[in-house]
């Protein structure tokens, strides 16, 4: 799915096409692969999947997408085609969970945690790890989303998410 990405042009122009197709891989996962993170799973267990796979991908230096996009100034990244699609997906989902409330702050207050900025912030002020922020990333989906903290959680979420 090439083209959401589209404004990185704008801001790379020789780079783009390797964002384009780095970032194409994880919209295509996330909006038609499969469960949890893709559709097929209560919408709580996707918005706690992405956040921890957006998490993932953020910390780890390997990841050419997110090299790349972590060179693009903050405000252009939430602009941004992909910045978009992240923040509908997240608003999406809240609202398929059933969530009162303004969808869209919400995901705009969720998705600060998973930015390169505060992810780099906490890693590296504070040590804290990456499955230490995926498992703050799914306590706050549960409580957003008013998931029971004792039911059992779908498939795909490792033992230290669940908690």
């Amino acid at each position: 799915m090439r083209g959401y990405g589209k404004p990185y042009v704008e801001i790379w122009s020789p780079r783009a096409g390797l964002l384009d197709d780095a970032e194409a891989e994880f919209h295509e996962t996330y909006t038609s692969g499969p469960p949890p993170l893709g559709p097929g799973a209560p919408a709580s267990d996707r918005l706690a999947a992405f956040g921890c796979a957006l998490i993932e991908r953020i910390t780890d230096e390997g990841d050419l997408g997110a090299a790349l996009a972590r060179q693009v100034p903050l405000d252009r990244r939430h602009a941004s085609g992909l910045g978009r699609a992240f923040h509908h997906h997240v608003a999406s989902l809240l609202r398929e969970a059933g969530v009162k409330g303004d969808h869209d702050m919400l995901a705009h207050s969720m998705l600060a945690l998973a930015n390169f900025e505060t992810v780099d912030y906490l890693r590296n002020e504070f040590q804290v790890s990456t499955a230490r922020l995926q498992t703050t990333w799914v306590n706050l989906v549960r409580r957003v989303t008013a998931v029971d903290e004792t039911a059992p959680r779908g498939p795909g979420l490792r033992p230290e998410q669940r908690s």
